[in-house]
């Protein structure tokens, strides 16, 4: 029993921590501008919604849903691309529209395979009190399960390609007790890409997983990169299975040296499935990336895959004989190439997501980098100790130490799952030059074609309901005269009336302000229509909210003023 614990508790290990790790994964692309402006009050209804994204964008079905100010769904044509803009996206409006507040909710998919979605309102003619917010954009239980189903796959190709490296290279004396992992991480492989494929059309749409099997959401996958990919993965093991089986009916033996370049040739290509549509695919150097990117899950594979591969090997390893120190030098030597492959790309892909020192600790990308290069220091460590282990003198010089390697490589086992883990996390969120691009389109967006600044400030006043945020429109954002429009919006996410809002700016450099911009409450909104800016320069926001006769915040943020 004690033999068997260990096989066993390794994959149940791993699992638990990707089903931890199995958070939604954040999107890349980051909407830039959209046309009318969130928030924006017009005079005459438009005729399309424009949003312009930082990279191409994909449009699943039912990307946009209009609300009207009574909350009911409008009528529209099916969204498109603007002419010769994958990057922008757009849906044509009814040739009339009533007077009061839309609400328009959108999700998108982003170059690199992730949804993204948000909402925004605009007014014709006058605000009125904003609808309820539309329904949630994706569905919890299909996000969970799509994203098992990607992390199981990446865990079991690292495995099976770790296994095949293993023999192929370090050439254990026996080599039939890898014959039941492998072919269990092949079938795991092939069922988490069946599952991907299934998924694809529910998580791009946000819709529930019992939408999975309809012809049109099979169809549909099978159009995109994403699904297209899928399916060559899905194609390349069933050829493989296929030929194993054909092979071993005619009882034939393929020479060392074609099985070799055979394997190497499915490795890569199965590899490429993940790049081809993930982090490397979207951005800047993309074939670059893609082939950074290959190198660096092959590297991962043949180390942490191999690693798995050795301790099943010590594992079955008869006690007397014990493992040829043969065995473990070659690996030594698959880790220390795998690991010199690792630092290369693993440099260049970091500094191509992060973008700058600031965002190694300023985003989450960053910070889950900075977590997994700490565990690979300690994995490293770990193999050291392994490794001093395999060339330590024993009673028969050619066999190493079977017991006190085996604990050695268990520990550089358990350490490698959490760096598995961190991997996987880092595949599923944005990347550090995203999520700062992203924060800036947070604090100043660019609002859509007509120049404005448009600040949203968060606040919370501690008390129960209290907390919001308030949406200050300064047009056109110029020295001179300029029209200010703000806009509260509680808890709920919509429209909140409060009994006093001031909105001040302050140039500090100038020692100029604070200039109250004496905004007055409109019916839903507060604005005033004539505010003179004497300066340009980073002027400071302050917005004080008052939401009951004795609670009230001030908030605060830079603004910048053009000339």
């Amino acid at each position: 029993m004690a033999g068997l614990r260990l096989p066993v508790l390794l994959p149940v290990l791993l699992l638990g921590l990707l089903l931890a790790a199995a958070a939604p994964a954040s999107a890349h692309a980051v909407l830039r501008a959209t046309d009318p402006a969130d928030g924006t009050v017009l005079r005459t209804a438009p005729r399309h919604v424009t949003l312009r994204f930082s990279e191409s964008v994909g449009l699943p079905a039912d990307s946009f849903r209009v609300y009207d100010p009574g909350n009911h769904r409008v009528r529209t044509a099916p969204a498109d691309h603007a002419p010769g803009r994958s990057d922008t996206a757009r849906i044509t409006l009814p040739a009339r529209l009533a007077p009061g507040t839309y609400t328009v909710a959108w999700r998108v998919v982003s170059a690199d395979s992730h949804p993204v979605s948000g909402a925004l309102t605009f007014s014709v003619g006058e605000r009125t009190a904003a609808p309820p917010a539309p329904p949630p954009a994706e569905d919890p239980a299909t996000t969970a399960l799509y994203t098992v189903a990607r992390h199981l796959a990446y865990l079991s190709l690292a495995l099976l390609l770790g296994a095949a490296a293993f023999v192929a290279y370090c050439r254990p004396p026996r080599a039939a007790h890898l014959c039941a992992p492998a072919l269990a991480a092949a079938g795991t492989l092939l069922a988490a890409t069946a599952a991907a494929y299934l998924l694809r059309a529910p998580y791009e749409q946000g819709t529930s997983p019992a939408t999975a099997l309809t012809a049109t959401a099979l169809a549909r996958t099978a159009t995109t990169r994403p699904g297209l990919l899928l399916l060559a993965r899905i194609g390349l093991l069933l050829l493989v299975a296929a030929g194993a089986v054909l092979l071993r009916r005619r009882r034939v033996r393929l020479p060392r040296r074609t099985t070799l370049a055979a394997g190497a040739v499915l490795a890569v290509a199965l590899s490429l499935t993940w790049p081809a549509s993930g982090h490397a695919a979207a951005g800047i150097q993309v074939p670059v990336a893609i082939v950074s990117a290959t190198l660096h899950l092959l590297a991962t594979a043949a180390w942490l895959g191999g690693l798995a591969a050795l301790l099943w090997t010590l594992r079955r390893v008869p006690a007397p004989d014990g493992l040829p120190a043969s065995v473990t030098a070659r690996f030594s030597r698959l880790a220390t190439a795998s690991v010199t492959v690792l630092a290369l790309t693993g440099t260049y892909q970091s500094w191509r997501g992060l973008g700058s020192w600031q965002a190694l600790t300023g985003t989450t990308y960053g910070r889950i980098l900075l977590a997994k290069l700490a565990a690979v220091a300690v994995l490293l460590l770990a193999a050291a100790c392994s490794r001093a282990w395999t060339t330590r003198p024993t009673k028969a010089p050619t066999v190493p130490h079977p017991r006190a390697l085996r604990r050695s490589v268990l520990a550089e086992a358990a350490v490698a799952t959490v760096v598995l883990a961190l991997t996987t996390l880092l595949t599923g969120t944005a990347p550090g030059r995203a999520a700062t691009e992203s924060a800036r389109a947070v604090t100043a967006p660019a609002t859509g074609i007509p120049t404005a600044s448009v600040t949203t400030l968060p606040f919370d006043t501690g008390t129960p309901g209290g907390h919001g945020k308030v949406q200050i429109t300064l047009d056109p954002g110029r020295v001179g005269r300029n029209s200010v429009q703000a806009v509260v919006y509680g808890p709920d996410g919509g429209l909140s009336a409060i009994p006093e809002l001031r909105v001040t700016l302050t140039l500090p450099d100038r020692r100029v302000g604070p200039l109250d911009t004496r905004v007055t409450d409109r019916g839903g909104y507060w604005a005033t229509d004539a505010f003179t800016l004497p300066l340009p320069g980073t002027w400071t926001l302050k917005a004080t909210v008052r939401v009951s006769a004795l609670d009230q915040v001030t908030v605060s943020a830079p603004v910048r003023v053009g000339r």
